[in-house]
């Protein structure tokens, strides 16, 4: 099995990287703080898988250990966006929908494949492939937010506080999979 999650990790690895670049150059065009928290989550992601596919062959206590680096990893994310939002509030402009919504349309067909790779692992391979697997579902959620925002800022409130109000619940999303995978990391740790 672990040869297939180091086949399944390396793909949603380079599935990531890809996208990142995408989102982060249409977010930077159009001033879109929910954009920009998922391409960061884009990086964070491809980062975690990498160091997920390094872990795997080490030992249960070293595998706990990366886990709670994971943690931390998940919530640069979430600090970037808080960053983000508050740059945004000085000049609340809002983003152009139709990119908005389009590129997460993208996001999330990039995430679920990613989700759905990742979800036959997530019991296996101990808090890194609950990383992976919880950074996928989460970033799914994320994407039918921002796409929400998006139709919310083309037909009801043409304002930049869908965009920023999803910036940040993607912020709380990544605390709260930080919390998770550090709890398991834990767990593994006092098991090993």
């Amino acid at each position: 099995m672990t040869g297939d999650l180091s086949r399944t990790v390396r793909l949603v690895a380079i599935l990531n990287l890809a996208y990142f670049g995408i989102e982060f150059a249409i977010a930077v065009r159009i001033g879109s703080v929910s954009l920009f928290a998922d391409s960061i989550d884009f990086l964070e992601d491809a980062s975690i898988n990498l160091l997920i596919l390094v872990g795997l062959g080490w030992a249960a206590r070293n595998r706990a250990r990366l886990g709670m680096l994971l943690a931390g990893v998940l919530l640069v994310p979430a600090l970037a966006t808080l960053w983000t939002a508050w740059q945004k509030l000085h000049l609340p402009v809002p983003p152009s929908p139709v990119p908005l919504t389009l590129t997460a349309m993208g996001a999330i067909l990039v995430n679920l494949s990613c989700a759905l790779m990742l979800a036959r692992y997530r019991h296996h391979g101990g808090s890194l492939s609950r990383a992976a697997f919880l950074s996928a579902r989460n970033d799914v959620l994320a994407n039918v937010a921002i796409i929400a925002a998006g139709l919310v800022t083309a037909f009801l409130w043409n304002s930049a506080w869908p965009d920023i109000t999803v910036g940040l619940a993607i912020a709380v999303l990544n605390a709260d999979a930080a919390r998770e995978v550090f709890s398991a990391a834990r767990r593994e740790q006092a098991e090993s």
